[in-house]
């Protein structure tokens, strides 16, 4: 039944208009959460009931005042009653894909890649070395390991500094540090500057610590939703060309030439020159190319970040967020046991190689091609079947006990003198094992939303070079003792317990179900008499739901 005062309001509102369940409309010169709610002077105003709220002040009345001020508003409309209508009509924050994704992801790989070629063209070449310097092996191998020395105490630092600085920064400094690392190492080519050369693999070592992290960002703060996986996978790709092109080339520029200690350090100079000039000319490219984000987010998880209330930010609590999610944990400790596998495998190839088939220097460099060029081909299929499907934990385990089985092939193969066989066996274990490496990256962003993917990543790549030195110095002296055959089982023992591991980890895919609009927060509305909370945040996101603890 209509109030006796209906009457004297105006005209009746439409039903199922936002005004007849009490919406107040929010003007667009107004800031969210802010809208002038003075009623009229008179009687009319002074009897109006709640039902259908204040209206904008200085409109004028009458239909076309509702159309107009209707036209006047944003999508989204607050509640006047606390929306106990139902839920709140929200407009989708406004997202793009910016074309210079593809050259930020472009610049970021290569220099990427030059980094890992510095990581391993000493190991895949270590006799030639030891003779050149007059060093052990052991000496040669800490040329790689101090890549995973350094990362492990660095990494706080970096990872702070990407969450506090930003994206640019970061990327300076891992391209700059890289090209002066090259510099360092052209002035080495003395057979009494062993030091010197370690100078300089150093510092290249230090840029890996603001490189390994970026990827899962570039990805996420870049790329839309139905992309982000393969954007991921392609910058870890560069990582791994590196290697590849890391086995490849050091045994055709410097083949073993001891007999003339000359011609062997022209050789030396040729890659490393030409290495440096590459890394220079990267560095002014990421000085150019390379900015901290996209004018509009790439997809709704970005947007709902951006829109977020600004907070202090505490590292600390961040990195505190993350040891508590036990999947996380998890994940932290299994991909550190496959990533550490392949480091150590890497590292020692040319060893286990030479034990079988002497004076295969070459044909050593080329099983270790095989073995990431295959691993190449599985992150893009890993990454494209991940876009396609959203089957993080499915898909990671499967990998996983892939190269479980490629691990032990490759073991029980490796002493049958055909070294077609290697090559084989060598690109099986490399599908897997390195098409591993971004499924771990992009499932841990995805069950640690919205903590940052630099830190997550980091700790996963800290993880990786911690087990990476542990598993070298184990295998590599199981190896010099009982044969390579020794070492490769100590690390399958350790891939096993990884599946394990992986098995154990509760998927909770935050980050996708922000983007399919499946929050695992409140959708929060504010009331219209709030005089507090004048700036809302429409979802509300916490750090860590109660699923992952």
């Amino acid at each position: 039944m209509a109030r006796p005062d209906d009457a004297e309001e105006g005209p009746a509102v439409v039903p199922g208009h936002p005004l007849a369940k009490g919406y107040l409309p929010v003007l667009r010169s107004a800031p969210d959460g802010e809208a002038c709610a003075e009623p009229h002077d008179g009687p009319e105003a002074e009897n109006r009931g709640p039902a259908h709220g204040p209206v904008v002040a200085g409109a004028p009345d009458g239909p076309q005042a509702l159309l107009a001020a209707e036209e006047e508003t944003q999508a989204r409309l607050l509640p006047a009653d606390g929306g106990e209508d139902g839920p709140v009509p929200t407009r989708s924050p406004r997202t793009a894909l910016s074309p210079r994704r593809f050259v930020v992801l472009l610049v970021f790989s290569s220099y990427s890649l030059v980094n890992a070629f510095h990581w391993i063209q000493y190991s895949i070449i270590s006799n030639v070395f030891e003779g050149f310097y007059g060093v052990s092996a052991l000496h040669i191998n800490w040329l790689s390991m101090v890549y995973m020395l350094a990362y492990v105490p660095l990494i706080f630092p970096a990872t702070w500094l990407l969450d506090t600085r930003g994206l640019r920064l970061t990327a300076l400094l891992g391209s700059g540090l890289n090209c002066l690392g090259s510099w360092v190492k052209c002035g080495s080519v003395q057979r009494h500057l062993f030091w010197v050369t370690m100078l300089g693999q150093s510092l290249c070592s230090v840029a890996q610590v603001f490189i390994l992290g970026l990827p899962s960002r570039i990805a996420s703060v870049w790329f839309g939703p139905k992309e982000v996986s393969t954007a991921c996978a392609t910058a870890v790709l560069g990582n791994q060309l590196g290697a590849a092109v890391g086995f490849l080339l050091p045994p055709v520029l410097v083949p073993n030439t001891q007999n003339n200690t000359d011609l062997l350090a022209y050789n030396i100079n040729i890659m490393f020159y030409g290495t440096a000039f590459i890394s220079t000319f990267l560095f002014f490219l990421t000085v150019i190319a390379f900015t901290e984000k996209p004018l509009l987010p790439p997809s709704q998880a970005q947007a709902a970040l951006r829109d977020s209330p600004p907070v202090e930010y505490s590292y600390k609590i961040s990195i505190w967020n993350l040891f508590r999610n036990i999947p996380f944990v998890l994940l932290l400790v299994s991909y550190g046991i496959m990533t550490g596998a392949f480091y150590s495998v890497s590292t020692l190839l040319n060893q286990m190689i030479l034990t079988y088939y002497e004076g295969e220097e070459v044909n050593a460099g080329r099983i270790g091609l095989t073995l990431v060029v295959a691993g190449m081909v599985g992150s893009i299929l890993c990454g494209l079947w991940l876009d396609y499907t959203k089957t993080y934990k499915q898909t990671t385990l499967i990998v996983y006990i892939l190269s479980f089985f490629g691990m032990l092939v490759f073991t029980f193969t490796l002493d049958l003198q055909y070294i077609m066989v290697v090559f084989v066996t060598g690109g099986i274990l490399g599908f897997f094992m390195t098409g591993y490496l971004p499924l771990g990256f992009e499932f841990a962003v995805e069950i640690t939303y919205p903590e940052s993917e630099g830190t997550s990543s980091g700790l996963l790549n800290a993880s990786a070079q911690i087990f990476g030195i542990l598993f070298t110095l184990a295998q590599g002296k199981l190896m010099s003792d009982y044969g390579p055959m020794a070492g490769n089982i100590f690390v399958c023992a350790w891939m096993f317990l990884g599946i394990v591991l992986t098995a154990l980890i509760k998927s909770d895919l935050r980050r996708h179900n922000i983007n399919m609009g499946l929050t695992n927060g409140d959708i929060k509305a504010v009331p219209v008499d709030s005089l507090i909370d004048q700036k809302p945040k429409v979802v509300m996101l916490s750090k860590q739901s109660e699923s992952s603890l």
